[in-house]
């Protein structure tokens, strides 16, 4: 009778086929797991409904410096989306300092979401990225912890290919956000800040800029189920 195996399989014991095919397999698993992690997939959402309050919590990128109050990324993100988009951008806070604000904005606001986009002050200060980090994971948490959902907005990092306009976000941003299971946009001030025709300065947005990064927030909240439009 004809044998239609492989040569090399036909001159092989049983036993050790059953070994090459698990070893196989184990190793397409292998492979497969840092895809699947690179294939990040964000954490959905309760959807706010019209006229929710929204606490947009940061720093000068926040607040809109290089455009005027209403072409600040809040102001745009509140026509986009029909919610009540509360600024909180404070030029030149740190990341403690914007801790320390945030009881009195949550008491204040009682916002269903807080967008925290800061610790570029940090970064420009040479502040610890640990000390940040845990700045972050607190702001993060006080925010959940009154009741409202957190998206966080990741920051670029400091770097030689920063000074050469190729800009990437701080590494710790996707860190804190898998730590604790919530959304983050990426990419985004990094998008807009490697553009020469959307900044005012080096370090911050235009007008333009700050449209352009509120229709790429606005991408992630459908993405994750915080708008639905």
């Amino acid at each position: 009778m004809t044998n239609f195996l492989h040569p090399d399989l036909h001159a092989t014991a049983p036993g050790t086929v059953r070994r090459r095919t698990l070893l196989a397999r184990l190793a397409v698993v292998a492979l497969a797991a840092p895809l699947a992690a690179c294939g990040r997939k964000p954490p959905r959402s309760q959807a706010l409904p019209a006229g929710a309050t929204v606490l947009a919590l940061g720093d000068s990128l926040t607040s809109g410096v290089g455009a005027s109050a209403d072409t600040a990324y809040p102001a745009v993100l509140q026509r986009l989306t029909g919610w009540k988009v509360v600024n909180g951008g404070v030029s030149g806070d740190t990341s403690a300092q914007a801790l320390a604000r945030l009881p009195s904005l949550l008491q204040q606001h009682n916002p269903a979401l807080v967008i925290v986009s800061i610790g570029g002050n940090d970064f420009l200060r040479r502040q610890s990225s640990a000390t940040t980090r845990t700045n972050l994971e607190r702001i993060c948490a006080d925010a959940r912890a009154s009741g409202a959902q957190v998206l966080l907005v990741a920051v670029p990092e400091l770097s030689l290919m920063a000074a050469a306009g190729r800009l990437s976000d701080h590494a710790l941003y996707e860190e804190v956000a898998d730590a604790l299971k919530i959304p983050l946009h990426s990419k985004g001030w990094s998008g807009v800040l490697a553009q020469d025709r959307l900044r005012s300065d080096q370090i911050h947005a235009n007008a333009a800029g700050y449209e352009q990064f509120a229709q790429g927030l606005v991408e992630t909240l459908k993405t994750t189920g915080l708008l639905v439009q």
